[in-house]
């Protein structure tokens, strides 16, 4: 993980402060927390801290409810967001590692004509031979 990243993980922000930069009441973090649509590190003493992620998430859950979504569906949407993230993270995996085969692999052969098979010259794959003698 670059070190940016690290430090955007590092929960550094108490309560109060994560609910002023967040635009809400501290209030309203603990029962984010308690709905499950934040989980914030905590110290050793129990206290709560947040990290810039972490405000990140509180500041899309504060938009998803201004538009109108109450608590259970803001979390599912965060849920599908969450899914939707992995899933480009594993198209790009496979993607690049079906470019690096691409890289390796010898050139493609080309597909040689099929030969007619014996006794059945002539014929059309739709085209079969039979008896209407019946």
């Amino acid at each position: 993980m670059p070190a940016g990243d690290r430090a955007r993980d590092h929960a550094v922000f108490v309560i109060s402060v994560a609910a002023e930069l967040a635009g809400v009441h501290p209030q309203t973090l603990r029962i984010y927390e308690r709905k499950g649509l934040v989980d914030p590190a905590r110290t050793g003493g129990g206290s709560r801290r947040y990290s810039e992620v972490d405000l990140d998430r509180l500041r899309r859950i504060q938009d998803l409810t201004n538009e109108g979504l109450n608590l259970a569906g803001v979390k599912r949407v965060l849920e599908l967001e969450a899914e939707l993230a992995e899933a480009q993270a594993r198209l790009v995996e496979a993607q690049e590692e079906a470019s690096a085969g691409r890289r390796g692999a010898a050139p493609p052969v080309p597909a040689r004509p099929r030969a007619p098979l014996p006794g059945r010259r002539g014929l059309r794959s739709a085209q079969v031979p039979c008896d209407l003698s019946r």
